[in-house]
């Protein structure tokens, strides 16, 4: 029955103004305003995902949006150049930059404006 549905995500912010500054001017993504009040990101390959406000908005606290890159150090630096902090996660074996070394792809944390938790990882 959904097999061919169209599916696409969605998860909140506490302030979209400031999510659509993060997301486009940070993070430099297609963002499109809704007519709903939501924003939709527009990202190769999928459907778009859905932005919404939510006035008592809870960070997720698992990562919501995963960001494949070919080089991590590079990509890092750059966000790192932006503004952008890096989770230190001690029991995953992050290094100063918060690149995670433990079992399987290189992958760094951060978080949106809201609290979400966004990565990257390299490619293998």
């Amino acid at each position: 029955m959904l097999t061919k549905s169209k599916a696409f995500s969605g998860f909140s912010v506490d302030d979209v103004q400031k999510a659509k500054i993060f997301y486009r001017g940070i993070l430099g993504l297609q963002v499109r305003s809704n007519p709903m009040g939501m924003l939709e990101l527009d990202l190769e390959g999928n459907n778009p995902i859905i932005i919404y406000p939510k006035e008592n908005h809870i960070p997720a606290t698992f990562t919501i949006l995963n960001f494949p890159v070919e080089d991590i150090e590079v990509a890092v630096d750059a966000l790192l150049e932006k503004g952008i902090v890096f989770e230190q996660y001690k029991e995953l074996h992050t290094d100063e930059k918060g690149i995670s070394h433990n079992e399987g792809p290189l992958i760094a944390w951060f978080k949106d404006p809201a609290g979400n938790i966004l990565s990257i990882f390299q490619q293998e």
